[in-house]
Formats: structure tokens, sequence, C-alpha cells
């Protein structure tokens, strides 16, 4: 019996009576935290041209991790160049940018010169864990005397990126990335005066906040030598969940990326948790506001690159028949904990490890144990939302460049016990700016008409029932809890 159904190839809309269809392509670029893309979308929001290059992170200490803003602008301009030449247009042909960018990555910079600070610190960075001590003394007297003399901007990705790409003319952020600060008050909808003073940010450097589905301004027309309406900004989390038509309650979208992120829509009303799912504006357009609830775990895309580094496989689609040719581990645990444990456990000085290992053990036991890791989280971040959140669930898809393994999809629906979709096409940020951006100037009418044009590629089913696995998990859980507290301080 497979658990692996194949959906059937939706018949997209044809021109007729609804109209002419619109001219003009749009744009959707994720910035994310492995890989910056942009697709160039028709209206049949099939990509007819792509770009896309590396992210470097860089690790000044143990525990850091940021972002070079110079080099990331570079390549932020050349792949929307690269896209648009591949997809055999022009730069007047695009009608509209979205962009979905990583959340809490932030940078601050001088108002009046544009020149930044310091490198973007990274959402994966760890020095707040002890924020006072960690912070760089040389940083805050550079941005103290900024604010001091009124000439300091802070921003996340996308606020930065709006100012390049108007040359300072725009200051502006959306809901869903204000929401994912941790200075944003989702109940008032405004920033929060209190964490604000909490942390030393005066409320007057944060940008103000807008509709994710918006007119943010034109691109400087000197830069790709006409001015593109930016028309979308939206955190990467929120624009997957968009993309994949996850736009009713209990709608569950399952992103397996760099990190895991498990996002429920919640409806309008923003649901209060206690261990490990916090609530988030999903966006905002004009009166509707969609919240949503959200965990993840740090590492999962970063584990099968390291493991590749480690020449335990030479490509990561080789992993699903390496974990396939085996009937399991042989009692090998891999703890998936480069940076420390989030939910449920929470614990910021866990290691990675391996344990389990025995004289037979090989590389295929690690690289299954290495799978194994990625769906036992799952399913660990799937019961906590169901304890957590009690809303029912009514859909569960699946995105990013993990969900393309299928001993991964296919494990993680037997220990859920719930269908899980896989779309056509993985990128579902990039789909979700343009979705947004194109919803903004017309180019798409409502939601229904992109639901209709979303495309799935195959079901996952529940082929095993997940107690089968019930002593493989417990050994995992076990070998999670031994990996707890290594580190004194990070």
């Amino acid at each position: 019996m497979s658990g692996v159904r194949a959906v059937p190839e939706k018949r997209r809309p044809e021109q007729g009576a609804a109209g002419p269809t619109p001219a003009g392509f749009v744009l959707g670029l994720d910035v994310g935290s492995s890989v910056i893309r942009c697709h160039v979308y028709d209206h049949a929001t099939l990509i007819r041209g792509s770009s896309a290059q590396k992210v470097e992170s860089l690790y000044p200490q143990a525990g850091w991790v940021e972002i070079d803003p110079d080099a990331l602008w570079l390549q932020f301009v050349t792949v929307i160049k690269e896209s648009v030449r591949v997809a055999g247009i022009e730069m007047n042909q695009i009608v509209g940018l979205g962009i979905s960018t990583q959340r809490a990555t932030f940078i601050t910079w001088n108002k009046k010169t544009g020149n930044h600070f310091h490198n973007f610190i990274s959402w994966q960075d760890l020095r707040a864990v002890e924020l006072v001590k960690s912070w760089n003394n040389s940083l805050i007297m550079k941005v103290q005397k900024a604010v001091e003399e009124d000439n300091c901007c802070f921003g996340t990705l996308d606020t930065w990126l709006l100012h390049k790409l108007t040359k300072g003319s725009e200051f502006a952020t959306d809901f869903s990335n204000a929401s994912a600060t941790g200075l944003f008050d989702p109940y008032k909808m405004h920033w929060s005066g209190l964490l604000a003073s909490l942390l030393s940010i005066p409320l007057s450097i944060l940008p103000p906040v807008k509709d994710t589905s918006h007119n943010f301004g034109s691109v400087d027309e000197e830069i790709f030598g006409v001015p593109i309406p930016i028309v979308a900004m939206v955190a990467d989390q929120q624009s997957a969940m968009f993309g994949e038509c996850c736009f009713h309650a209990g709608d569950v979208k399952l992103t397996m990326g760099t990190g895991t992120f498990l996002d429920i829509n919640t409806g309008n009303n923003l649901q209060h948790t206690i261990r490990g799912f916090y609530p988030l504006i999903g966006w905002k357009i004009g009166q509707e506001v969609v919240c949503l609830a959200e965990s993840n775990a740090g590492d999962t895309g970063t584990i099968i690159k390291w493991a590749q580094e480690l020449d335990l496989f030479t490509d990561a689609a080789e992993t699903e028949k390496m974990a396939k040719s085996l009937e399991d581990s042989e009692g090998v645990c891999f703890v998936p904990s480069f940076s420390g444990l989030q939910a449920p456990l929470n614990d910021p000085c866990a290691c990675a490890s391996f344990m389990g290992l025995k004289p037979s053990t090989n590389k295929y036991h690690l690289v299954r144990a290495i799978l194994e890791s990625i769906a036992f989280r799952n399913k660990q971040l799937y019961e906590l939302m169901q304890k957590e959140i009690h809303i029912p669930v009514t859909k569960v898809r699946a995105d990013g460049g993990v969900c393309k393994n299928n001993f991964v999809m296919q494990m993680t629906s037997d220990l859920i016990n719930a269908n899980i979709e896989r779309p056509v096409n993985i990128d579902m940020s990039c789909l979700g700016a343009a979705s947004l951006a194109g919803l903004a100037i017309g180019f798409w009418t409502d939601k229904e008409e992109l639901k209709k044009l979303r495309q799935s590629e195959v079901v996952f089913e529940p082929q095993k029932k997940w107690q089968e696995y019930e002593m493989s998990m417990e050994n995992w859980v076990k070998a999670v809890k031994r990996s707890m507290n290594w580190y004194n301080k990070m």
C-alpha cells in the first residue's frame, strides 16, 4: 500500500467571459536564511524566469550569526536582473514587486547617509541569550550617538531593502514583519512602548507599520531603468502561508527549509499559548486581519547541508534512497540542535549529537537517523499545536526544500496521522509575495482566483500507525534530553 497519491493537474482558467488576461508580470522575491531567490510569475502563476544566489552567513563568534548588508544588496539587485533576463522580458513589463524576507533579522543605519552601523544580526543569532553582556559596546555607542542626533533608523530586512530601493525616500514595514520582532503588540496593532523601553530602543527610530498588500512606493529608476512599484512586503513564513492558500482558520503549513516552521491559521483571533506557540499577524489587507500561531525548530536544511559537507552523500536527493534501504537506523539517533533546541524544550545550550553508535554503524544509518530526527521533531511540534491551539485542523500543506524528500514526508504523515499536500512549486514564500503584490494592483482579482490557480503535486497519506515508530521516538527523545545543557552558555 502506497501512502503517496498523485494529484491530477488542474486546468488553468482560460481567457474568456471574465475578460482579457492582465498584461505584464509580477516579481516574487524571497530573501531567505540560506538563499535569495526571485521568480517572474505570469497571470497563471507559472514561473517564467528565475534566479537564485546563496546567502553567506558570517560567524564572528560562537553563537553569533551575521550577514554582510553590502553583499546582500548586490545579490538582491542581481537576482532581479537575472530572473527578468531569463524570462526573456523587459523591466518595463514588470507591473509589481512583492518582497518576502526572513524575519527578526535586523540592522541600524544612518538616516541621512544610508550607511549601516553594523552587519545584519540574524534571527539565528544567540547573543541575546545574555542580552546585556553580549551587546557590542562600539555598536551601542554608535547607535546611541545617532539616536541623540535624530539620525538613526532601525529596521528588519524588509525596511532596509525598501529604504535602499527607494534611495531613502520610503521607511516602513508591514504588520507581518513587525509582529515577529518582539517589539510589536499584536493585540493593539502597534509598536509596544514597554517592550521597546526594556531593550532601550526609542520608538522614534522604528518604522511606520503598513498593510501587507500596499503601495510602498517605487524602485528608484536608476537601479533597474524603470520605476517598478513595490506593492507587497511580507515576512517569509506568513508569505509561504499565503502562497499555500492557507486562508481559513485551521489551515496548517509545515515549512522545512533552513529551519522548520509550523503555522496554523487562527482566523482573526490571536491565540494565547504558554509552551512554544507564539501569536503572529499573518497579513493585513484593508480591514482583513488574519492571525497565525507558530512554533519552530532551528536546524533542518542546515543539517542536510552539514551531512553533505561531511561526504555522507553527494546530493541531497540520494538521502531518501539511502534511508529506505534500511529497515531502521539500528538504534542510532541524531539530535538536530546546532542552534540549540526550540519548543517544547527551549534550550539554547543543547548540543547536536549522534547517539547509539555501534561498530556496525555506517553512513546509511547516520543518514536515516538524520531524516528521522526531522520527522520526529515535526511530530513534537504538531502534538504541541494540538494541545495549545484549540482549532480543528482542516488541511496540512508542506513547502521548503526538505519537503522534496519523500521519506521525511511519508514518515511525518504517518506520525501525525494526517494527509500532507506538497505543491508543484515549493518556493511558497516567493509565490506568496507575488500573490500579495498582484492583488494590490488588480493583477489577480481575489483570493478565490489564487485558490483556483494553486497546484498540488502529491498528497502523502498515513501508511503506518504512529505507534509503530513509538520505540524509536522514545529513544530519540531520550537522546535529545541527554544533549541538553551541554554548553555552559552561548
